[in-house]
């Protein structure tokens, strides 16, 4: 990854250059913004920078000794967390699993992926239904690594992916090494919830937000790998709100986005009548989803429920509807208002935040659908 490989950025990219050769470079970043707007792609292209040997204005030379290994994602000097599942094998030996056991597929994956979220990793890895995580022994792989002197590069780089899926004692023995880092030893963490990450390594890192990808810089880059007309075109630059993961959805998940509005308008108009049976119905289903697709779904729901509410306003800009979404909204917006709206939102996130605790789908669902029921009627 170099930096004319990230979508747009320019500020951020010309930060990050201008650090380097200014020689003012944090031992520790915190990089947070929104999915898919280039938080990786920006660490690993800045990583390279860093140890490029031949390094030019805008980026990294792409030949040198350093370039050569970054292309692989294999240069001994660079180190990444990032969040797993527990591997059956190790468990039944008693052996801790870390990253070094999904190394080789965490490399497989970023050669073929640039932008991308939580959900593919694990699904590249095959988690099922299994939440990933930044387990507590990956703390003394990281201490064990950077004590090490470098092998070749002028720095030692850790990247971090999603810090925010580190367990609390994963993160809190870091402190110490973050505080007092190793000499030439470079912290990157990348993290899209910020507010999840603790807030001492919060405030023992620089904090630098990546902002929603610009609008032209966006739709630059989709025009050159799609044939579309400029009003498709715009259609889908509207609704990623600058994030190029976003964008790939729209695209590429077309499917899901009609599975799920049909799921939410039955599940409204069950809340509606208070339809019990139908609900026990659709928790039924909703348990078959899958967890990662249920989060999905609520994560969906949250958003349709924040359109219904800014709907009647009619400002294109606010409004991230397509077509067929915009015609159920149109009559089911003036059901979401000011008296309910935030009570719903709560209610949605709260499910989400209960499936990843892996309770039980079905009783979340149900126990949500009641709750609708009674804030529809406000």
């Amino acid at each position: 990854m170099y930096f004319k490989d990230v979508v747009g950025q320019r500020h951020i990219k010309q930060r990050l250059v201008r650090s380097v050769q200014a020689g003012f470079i944090p031992h520790a970043q915190l990089l947070y913004g929104n999915e898919g707007v280039g938080l990786l792609p920006l660490a690993l292209a800045y990583a390279r920078y860093l140890n490029c040997t031949d390094r030019g204005q805008d980026d990294a030379c792409g030949v040198c000794s350093s370039c050569v290994k970054y292309n692989k994602y294999a240069h001994p000097d660079l180190h990444f967390v990032f969040p797993i599942v527990k591997l059956k094998k190790n468990t039944d030996r008693g052996k801790d699993t870390v990253c070094d056991d999904y190394i080789n597929q965490w490399r497989e994956f970023l050669l073929t992926h640039t932008y991308f979220n939580l959900p593919a990793w694990l699904e590249f890895i095959g988690a099922d239904n299994a939440q990933g995580m930044i387990y507590t022994a990956e703390s003394d792989e990281i201490i064990k690594k950077l004590n090490l002197k470098t092998y070749e590069a002028e720095y030692k780089v850790m990247i971090i992916w999603l810090p925010e899926k580190m367990h609390v004692d994963c993160a809190n023995k870091l402190l110490k090494i973050l505080e007092e880092p190793y000499d030439k030893t470079i912290f990157l963490l990348v993290s899209e919830n910020p507010e999840n990450v603790i807030g001492t390594i919060q405030s023992r890192a620089q904090n630098l937000h990546i902002p929603p990808i610009e609008t032209e810089d966006l739709s630059e880059v989709l025009s050159k790998q799609y044939d579309w007309s400029p009003d498709v075109l715009a259609s889908v630059v509207h609704l990623a709100n600058g994030s190029y993961t976003k964008a790939m959805e729209v695209i590429d998940s077309s499917a899901d986005r009609e599975l799920f509005l049909d799921l939410f308008i039955t599940i409204m108009r069950n809340c509606w009548t208070r339809d019990v049976k139908n609900m026990k119905n659709r928790a039924e289903y909703f348990a078959s989803l899958g967890r990662e697709r249920q989060k999905m779904f609520l994560s969906y729901a949250q958003r349709m429920i924040r359109e219904n509410f800014v709907y009647d306003v009619d400002i294109q800009d606010i409004n991230y509807l397509n077509n067929d979404e915009a015609a159920f909204s149109s009559k089911f917006t003036p059901y979401v208002n000011e008296r309910n709206v935030m009570e719903m939102m709560n209610e949605l996130e709260l499910a989400e935040k209960q499936i990843e605790q892996n309770v039980n789908p079905r009783m979340i669902f149900f126990d949500l659908s009641m709750k609708i029921a009674v804030l529809l009627k406000k």
